[in-house]
Parts: structure tokens; C-alpha cells; sequence
């Protein structure tokens, strides 16, 4: 059963493609990619999404198309001459993901038709994350589609993606100049800017975003905005942590999610939004993969009902 077709929309711009495991348990495929959890995970929070992005016309393209149906999720698809996207997964020592990315992946690449152009002029929000900011033809298409969006951006650089650093963050850069809100991680700081995140993040208000909501992992987030700023630790739900995968993209989804119809107006709005955010990235993190998971789909499930 579909859900309630709300009347705002978020489009959401970037990767989706499959994840092959390969961990101690075996090797299995999971439809991920960080644009994809975001439009699937705003979905599973109410909001109608709409994804843009590279999808082939092969058998890994069919997975992804039938699990964004499953979803109720949208998609304008781009052409991919080298099929679909594909990453390789293993976990590290300390359980972190180590990506090993297709030609595909490396070479994604997106076209705005004009049904994604009226997609992105009809949406409440557009959601940008895992976007290859290191092409300037690739950033000159998106910002000419975008002109005018309410943007939240996430640069969520990829090391084995990544083909020119440099001019990844002068890409990132120009488009999260102009955007309602930046999210970046503490590992994105490390890669892109050789940097500390509070560095990370006082320099993109210094460009003009509206507010950054930096990612710490273990410890928690921040929110800086005209407002002030905003703190929250990692939320405590029962049950154990299985993957963190998809904390981020559940973590964008939720704080977008509550920008759609209008930015909260004071640090109290802004605390609860980004409460609600970490309550949700520790659900995301009770279960494998990028999938969203909210504390209520978790007593759902408890109570053998699907649903979030």
C-alpha cells in the first residue's frame, strides 16, 4: 500500500547503486547509495521524494528500480553507458566500511531532463549527497538546475571516487555557498580539507551556508546557524548496534525532512529537529544497511509489525 501523498516534495540528487557485502557472514547484495537512502528514507518519514540519478538498463538497474517502487519513491533516471553502479564492501577492524567502487561509480555522471527540471522546481527542498562535485561539467549542469532551490547538501566524498580533491571542494564549495543547509562528517573534513570539523564547519558559514550540521559519529552533532548553536549526543535506544552505514543518509533525511515547509526559527526548533535526527540515526544503526529505521518501526517490529 502506497503511503499519503503529502503536498511537498524533496528531490533528492546523487548515487544509488548495489552494495556487495563481503563480511564474515558471506557475501550479499543490498540497493544502497547515499542519494538513494535519503529520497527512500525521507519517504519512510512522510515526505513524498523523487530521485535523480544514474540507474543502468541491466539486471542491477532492475533492483534498483523495484526497490524504489517498493518504496513509493520516484525516479528519473540517467543514462549509464557503463551499466549501473556497484560497490564492493568490507568491513575494517574497528567495523567501519572499506569501498571498493565500480567503473560505473567512478564515472557517474547525471543529466536534468525536463521532467527533472520540473520535478526540482516543484520541490519544498532539493537534496544533493554523494554528487561528483570534482567534475566542473558536472557541477555547472547542477547548479544551473538548481537555481533558486531550498538545498541541502551533503558532499559525502567517496576516497575511491574521488578523482581530484582539489577540485571536489571547489565544486562542493560553490554549490553549498548558497545552500539552507550543509551536513558534513568528521571524516569528510579528514579527506577533503585536512582538517578539524569545527574548522570544516566555520568555514562554510563564513561562505554563506545557512546552517551546517556537522557529524561527529560517537559523539554526536552540531547544528550552527543565524540562531546560534545547537548540540546533541548519540541517542540510546535498546538493542545492539549492527551497522552504521546509513547513520549519515538517516541523519540528512530526518533534519531535511523538517525543512521542507519552513526552517526552524530559534535554537529550541533547531534542538528538537535535530533531537528527532539522532533518535533516528540510532535506529538506522539497529539494523544492516543504508535502510531508515525510526525508534517507533523498532517497537513496531518488536510487536511484529512493519512499518516505521
Amino acid at each position: 500500500m502506497s503511503l499519503p501523498q503529502p503536498a511537498s516534495r524533496v528531490v533528492v540528487i546523487g548515487d544509488a547503486l548495489i552494495d556487495e557485502i563481503r563480511d564474515h557472514a558471506g557475501v550479499r547484495e543490498l540497493v544502497g547509495g547515499a542519494a538513494l537512502n535519503v529520497a527512500v528514507g525521507l519517504r519512510r518519514l512522510g515526505v513524498s521524494s523523487t530521485l535523480i540519478a544514474m540507474v543502468g538498463d541491466d539486471e542491477a538497474g532492475d533492483h534498483i528500480r523495484e526497490y524504489l517502487r517498493d518504496h513509493d519513491v520516484k525516479l528519473i533516471s540517467s543514462a549509464a553507458p557503463a551499466g549501473s553502479s556497484r560497490a564492493i564492501v568490507q568491513r575494517t577492524s574497528n567495523g567501519e566500511p572499506e569501498y571498493v567502487f565500480n567503473e560505473a561509480a567512478q564515472q557517474r555522471s547525471i543529466r536534468y531532463s525536463d521532467e527533472a527540471k520540473r520535478a526540482i522546481a516543484g520541490a519544498g527542498v532539493v537534496a544533493v549527497s554523494c554528487f561528483p562535485f570534482d567534475v566542473p561539467a558536472e557541477v555547472d549542469a547542477l547548479a544551473d538546475a538548481v537555481t533558486g532551490a531550498r538545498l541541502a547538501i551533503d558532499p559525502n566524498p567517496r576516497a575511491g571516487m574521488l578523482a581530484d580533491r582539489e577540485e571536489f571542494v571547489r565544486g562542493f564549495e560553490r554549490v553549498a555557498a548558497g545552500a539552507d543547509l550543509v551536513k558534513v562528517g568528521a571524516d569528510d573534513a579528514t579527506l577533503l580539507y585536512g582538517s578539524e570539523l569545527d574548522a570544516l564547519r566555520s568555514r562554510l558559514r563564513s561562505l554563506g551556508a545557512g546552517a551546517v550540521l556537522a557529524t561527529a559519529g560517537a559523539d554526536g552533532a552540531i547544528i550552527e546557524t543565524d540562531a546560534g548553536t545547537v548540540e546533541a549526543p548519540i541517542s540510546v535506544l535498546p538493542g545492539a548496534v549492527v551497522d552504521t552505514v546509513g547513520a549519515g543518509d538517516a541523519t540528512l533525511a530526518a533534519v531535511a525532512a523538517g525543512l521542507v515547509d519552513a526552517s526552524p526559527q530559534n535554537l529550541e526548533e533547531w534542538g528538537s529537529l535535530l533531537g528527532r535526527a539522532m533518535d533516528v540515526a540510532a535506529a538506522t544503526c539497529r539494523g544492516e544497511g543504508g535502510l531508515l529505521r525510526t525508534p517507533e518501526s523498532l517497537e513496531d517490529a518488536e510487536r511484529g509489525v512493519f512499518g516505521s
